[in-house]
């Protein structure tokens, strides 16, 4: 059946691993250097720092505040470690932004990486212009998801409404506190389909294909 989506006036998505696919080895990229990062800021022999890095994003949903509250890391020393990347991996979805473009209401981002990382995916992607905003980590005071802060800051700041968001993300545990304040929850990627967390509405492998089955309401 066609995903019932009739309610929604507000759609929120993750971006890594979620408006491209996780195949595209993008992260993986991300996860090396950062790796690197913490094998240097720590003075651990690399494979213990990723076991570190892994450690602090299990528990503070993101390397960098564990190593913010750990290590006095500078965010902004962090994130430059991304700015660089080739991007040539990230192909640009014609169907997705067509999808994209037909949802009616407002569409936002919401990331735990930073403006200038979320700037230069989206700008190569060809997704600029079909979002509103991006409510990156600074914007939501470094309580990254799952934090139900950061949702909290996130309604706050735009003046949404829980019970119209749509919310489409990569990682199980960061839909529990948006389900948590009603909002509808859709995994996305190869994952999504194996997930039996109950506050998962929705799984699908391909985000395009599920938008454009999905029953909207009228625009």
């Amino acid at each position: 059946m066609s995903p019932d989506l009739t309610h929604i006036d507000t759609w929120l998505f993750d971006l890594d691993n979620t408006l491209y696919p996780e195949e595209s080895g993008f992260m993986k990229q991300v996860e090396g250097r950062m790796t690197d990062f913490v094998a240097q800021a720590v003075g651990l022999p690399h494979h213990e720092a990723y076991i570190l890095q892994k450690k602090y994003f299990a528990e503070h949903g993101l390397t960098l505040k564990g190593l913010m509250l750990n290590h006095g890391t500078d965010p902004a020393e962090f994130h430059a470690l991304f700015h660089d990347l080739s991007l040539e991996v990230l192909v640009r979805d014609h169907h997705l932004l067509d999808a994209l473009r037909a949802l009616p209401g407002r569409r936002y981002i919401f990331t735990n990486a930073d403006d200038r990382h979320a700037e230069r995916v989206l700008a190569h992607l060809g997704l600029t212009d079909l979002f509103d905003a991006v409510f990156h980590i600074h914007s939501f005071g470094f309580a990254p998801k799952p934090d139900p802060l950061g949702f909290e800051r996130l309604i706050a700041a735009h003046g949404l409404n829980p019970l119209t968001i749509a919310f489409f993300e990569d990682s199980e545990r960061n839909l529990k506190p948006a389900k948590d304040l009603g909002m509808t929850t859709i995994m996305v990627g190869t994952r999504a389909l194996d997930s039996v967390a109950p506050f998962i509405d929705y799984k699908t492998a391909k985000l395009a294909p599920f938008l454009r089955r999905a029953r909207l309401r009228e625009a």
